[in-house]
């Protein structure tokens, strides 16, 4: 399978990196609309490159296009994209808001071509096993269900591009952009929010139109309780990992960016010992927490790959635009609440 990349930021070469490693995929070129980053990331990984989106989407070699363009700027090539009969992978969030990204859908739907979003994080094997233990209800009733992102980023990560913490190009800060991995999996393990009340602030940088901290209160449909804190205002040497605490009548479970810091259920199974040995946290590096160039490309491949099958089997990825989509309604309803003064949102 040939594959197109569309960017020409860290990001984009992230994706490039990811396809490299998988087997039977092929990088079949790079736009940037940037000629000299487009030429820099070409020569890097040896393929060609244009700064003409038109000639690289008319490549007829090039079978999926991945989106790594700013979150406020992914529409239009999607939509290009999915006109030129290119399947479609985009990175978080799919658009800024609902209503861009039902267009992404419909445009794709129209098209024939797949879809995908990326949300790297999902493919990790502890998230699947805590996903399989929910699903099993070894947890009984799920009460207490969280998301923390206690991450930061200094001034100049703001300032080292004007699209940076803008409404219109990032739709948001520390949830919608560095936050929004995190929310996912709490979504996607815990299920849908009924109802939720919020507060947000700019505390610690200057200059920027979006949140750098915010907290939601949550209810969740199956009656569990939770909450969200996100920040890009929590300074440490090394960095917090991203956490999600997943708790019920017969269980614990806390996973901090992909391992286990607590696999506790009152009823045991031969899989818990297995998963203390493999899966539990030792002494890995935060992912991203303090420098976003920490993340590895490991979970992009993995995403790529489900893409691929999706595409071969003629199925949804797991990331399908209605998948994408869930994070991007909940974070806007926070917007919404903290517009109003925490007044209560239901979604």
């Amino acid at each position: 399978m040939i594959f197109g990349v569309l960017g020409g930021g860290m990001i984009a070469r992230f994706h490039a990196m990811a396809i490299e490693a998988i087997e039977g995929a092929e990088l079949g070129g790079i736009y940037a609309r940037n000629p000299e980053k487009a030429k820099a990331l070409g020569e890097e990984f040896n393929c060609p490159f244009y700064s003409e989106l038109s000639d690289f989407l008319n490549n007829p070699d090039i079978a999926i296009i991945t989106i790594a363009t700013p979150s406020g700027a992914h529409l239009e090539p999607s939509l290009l994209a999915a006109k030129a009969g290119k399947h479609i992978i985009c990175e978080k969030p799919l658009e800024i808001n609902p209503e861009r990204i039902q267009q992404m859908i419909n445009a794709a739907e129209e098209a024939g071509v797949v879809l995908s979003g990326i949300f790297n994080r999902r493919f990790n094997p502890a998230l699947q096993e805590l996903k399989t233990a929910v699903k099993q209800n070894r947890f009984g009733q799920l009460t207490l269900c969280d998301a923390q992102i206690k991450w930061y980023r200094d001034q100049a990560y703001y300032d080292s591009g004007a699209w940076r913490g803008t409404w219109q190009f990032d739709g948001g800060g520390a949830l919608m952009n560095q936050a929004i991995h995190t929310i996912d999996q709490l979504l996607y393990v815990v299920g849908p929010v009924n109802r939720l009340s919020a507060s947000v602030a700019t505390l610690t940088h200057t200059g920027v139109e979006v949140e750098d901290t915010a907290v939601a209160l949550l209810e969740f449909e199956n009656g569990a309780k939770g909450t969200i804190q996100a920040s890009t205002g929590c300074f440490s040497s090394e960095g917090h990992p991203a956490q999600i605490q997943i708790c019920g009548e017969h269980g614990s479970v806390f996973l901090k960016d992909e391992k286990f810091s607590v696999w506790d259920f009152k009823n045991g199974l031969p899989v818990d010992d297995k998963i203390r040995n493999s899966l539990m946290e030792g002494d890995e590096k935060p992912l991203g927490a303090n420098d976003p160039n920490t993340i590895n490309y490991i979970g992009h491949q993995r995403n790529f790959e489900d893409v691929i099958d999706a595409i071969k089997n003629n199925r949804q990825p797991l990331i399908s635009g209605k998948e994408a989509m869930k994070s991007v309604k909940l974070i806007t309803a926070i917007y919404e609440s903290a517009k109003n003064n925490g007044a209560w949102i239901t979604l």
